[in-house]
């Protein structure tokens, strides 16, 4: 709850047309276009403060015009438009402040808090129920434009509340508090009529409902009702599949609240919705939804052609009728705005939905898979952190490098039983290289490339957490396991520049590290050649990402383990020791120097071909020379740079260090 939360993707805020550039948002001190929209925020007509938020929500979305705006209170300045009379005003003033909350980042998220952003908006989201429970249709829809003003508010109102919550404790408390979850449930039993509404509301849930046990003794049996009204809806648009997904993340959060007697049920109703969510194709959707939106288009410019074909032999219309006409098509285009997308964007929104869904699935599947499971930057699942009397203890009875997780039996079961293992390897694949020159030859398009590659980064990260979770005979066997090194190998060399990928290469190179722990501990061979693994670990160690390095170190600890079991083993491990002992002396990290120096205890820890490759690397002096070094490291970067929890490692490292000196001058004493 609070900032500790990454935050995730946002759709694409609304930008209106006609508006200041962000060169002209500060073009100097008193008469500058920024103050005078602030102005105008308190001009009588109602027309010039609509366009007045207007402008600064175009200004809003762009970053380098925030600092100026923010200096000029424009929070304090467009909060009192929440609450305007005018409904317009209201809606483009929400738009405003969810552009402003959305593009501004964390620390203006707080700012918008501690100007008391909360207040009016909790109000406007309770005035907008209200509005809905009302039966006077007049207040909620036009005669002209047939437009649901209230709902429109609400949806950019809790558009802004979950971005103000996912970012700020402050927020998520004065959720709490002011009851604001009865008053968005009742926007989510909308779902019907207003899915786009119920998307925000959900993703705003979802935000809210992690690690905020204040708010769980609010949801009562009514509450539940609503959430599995929603989740059992057949809609099988992709809006609805993403709307179910986000749902069931929410149910997920909140799972203690439920009857002890339905959790299994609950738990396989959630894997089967995003098992459902896995299992569409969303490459071959792009391609089917591109051909569908170009003969659309192409049916819509002849209809155009034939109306002015029409056009050209009718009446002149008088001044009446154009005005009637205006107006017309002034409604039609406001009633076919839907979350801000034109019309000639349906497809693309639908494709959108889908990536957005497959990414929510996999990422809460990670959390049931490794609620606790610390980050790969902090790696402490790595370290040898035994503390038995003598250093051989620690590994000649197979110590484990990875500790094992926890995994419920109704999510082990639900797993099995909806096939989502198979199916988040299906999402580890490479996009669909059609679906990709597609999506390259459309500006409008191109935007999906980016969500393609971060399903298949969730995908991965997904399959590293499944590894973590699962043994070898459910996922298939030791032929299973072995074809999945394959894949993985081939998903690592198949890009000639894969170390210049980062999340790429921190997700494929963490399943990686997995899967060879499982391999290693089952004694089944790996598919990867001792090259194949030096070629990785060389371009990963160049990554500017410290968990990229921690892998693929932990990697070659993993392999030379095994390796030094073997016979004729001795060149190779000379190979890998010699490139440990570079990157635990080099690294400016301390975290990757303490994953190198735990490696190296792996791979030299017993054997005749490891105790050969020692001496000839001459092992031994380089630590010994090396220890006073990163005991001085640890007191002058220790503190401050890393978590307790790091240092900790680091400490047990630093004493396996002493211990495994100590053996290996045993070792050397005895020849």
């Amino acid at each position: 709850m609070g900032k500790s939360k990454s935050r995730r993707f946002r759709r694409a805020p609304f930008s209106p047309a006609g508006t200041p550039s962000v060169q002209d948002a500060d073009a100097g001190e008193g008469g500058s276009p920024a103050a005078e929209l602030l102005e105008k925020l308190q001009h009588p007509s109602t027309d010039v403060r609509e366009f007045a938020c207007a402008s600064l929500s175009k200004l809003l979305q762009q970053k380098q015009a925030i600092p100026a705006l923010m200096q000029r209170d424009v929070v304090r300045c467009l909060g009192p438009m929440l609450l305007d009379q005018s409904l317009v005003v209201r809606e483009t003033a929400a738009g405003a402040l969810r552009n402003l909350s959305a593009c501004g980042g964390f620390e203006v998220c707080d700012d918008m808090v501690t100007n008391d952003i909360m207040t009016p908006l909790v109000a406007l989201l309770k005035e907008c129920r209200a509005g809905l429970d009302e039966s006077n249709g007049s207040l909620k829809e036009t005669k002209v434009t047939n437009k649901n003003y209230i709902e429109d508010i609400a949806n950019e109102a809790v558009n802004l509340l979950w971005n103000v919550c996912e970012c700020n404790s402050t927020a998520v408390s004065v959720f709490n508090k002011e009851g604001c979850l009865a008053v968005v449930l009742q926007y989510l039993k909308r779902f019907h009529t207003n899915v786009d509404l119920a998307i925000a509301v959900a993703s705003c849930l979802q935000a809210v409902t992690e690690d905020n046990p204040d708010l769980l003794s609010s949801f009562d049996a009514s509450a539940h009702q609503v959430l599995e009204i929603v989740m059992l809806s057949s809609d099988k648009t992709m809006q609805y599949v993403l709307l179910r997904t986000l749902v069931a993340g929410v149910i997920w959060n909140i799972k203690s609240t439920l009857p002890a007697g339905s959790q299994a049920e609950t738990v396989n109703a959630i894997l089967k919705i995003f098992s459902e969510c896995l299992a569409v194709d969303a490459g071959e959707m792009v391609i089917q939804m591109k051909k569908a939106e170009t003969e659309r288009l192409k049916t819509s410019a002849e209809q155009e052609a034939e109306e002015n074909m029409d056009d050209q032999h009718s009446s002149v219309l008088n001044e009446d009728e154009e005005m009637e006409e205006s107006q017309k098509g002034t409604a039609k285009r406001k009633n076919d705005i839907s979350d801000f997308l034109p019309r000639s964007t349906q497809e693309l929104k639908e494709v959108a939905a889908l990536l957005l869904a497959q990414q929510t699935a996999l990422e809460i599947i990670v959390n049931m898979c490794c609620n606790d499971d610390p980050s790969d930057d902090e790696w402490e699942e790595l370290s040898s952190s035994d503390e038995s009397d003598t250093f051989l203890d620690n590994y000649n009875e197979g110590e484990q490098l990875l500790s094992p997780l926890c995994l419920s039996a109704e999510v082990h079961t639900a797993l099995m039983n909806h096939c989502v293992p198979k199916k988040v390897l299906d999402k580890t694949a490479f996009p669909n290289s059609v679906a990709v020159d597609i999506c390259t030859k459309s500006p409008a398009w191109k935007l999906l490339i980016k969500k393609l590659n971060l399903v298949q980064y969730r995908a991965l990260t997904c399959l590293h957490s499944i590894l973590l979770v699962s043994d070898v005979d459910c996922l298939g066997g030791a032929e299973v396991l072995q074809s999945l090194s394959q894949h993985l190998s081939q998903l690592v060399f198949s890009q000639s520049e894969f170390s210049q990928h980062t999340e790429f290469l921190e997700a494929v190179t963490s399943a990686l590290r997995a899967l060879l722990q499982m391999l290693a501990s089952n004694n089944i061979p790996q598919c990867m050649t001792p090259e194949q693994l030096m070629t990785l670990c060389e371009a990963g160690i160049h990554s500017s990402h410290a968990g990229v390095r921690v892998n693929v170190v932990s990697i070659l600890g993993i392999a030379g383990s095994v390796l030094a079991k073997l016979e004729d083993s001795s060149e190779t491990l000379k190979m890998i020791g010699k490139f440990l002992l570079e990157v635990a002396m080099k690294d400016t990290s301390l975290v990757v120097t303490g994953e190198a120096l735990d490696a190296i205890f792996d791979v030299f820890a017993d054997g005749r071909q490891a105790e050969k490759a020692a001496e000839q690397i001459k092992l031994l002096p380089a630590l010994k020379e090396f220890q006073p070094v990163f005991k001085l490291r640890m007191r002058k970067e220790g503190k401050g740079r890393y978590s307790s929890d790091q240092l900790c490692v680091l400490d047990n490292v630093k004493l396996n260090l002493r211990r495994f000196i100590a053996y290996q001058e045993t070792l050397e004493r005895k020849k």
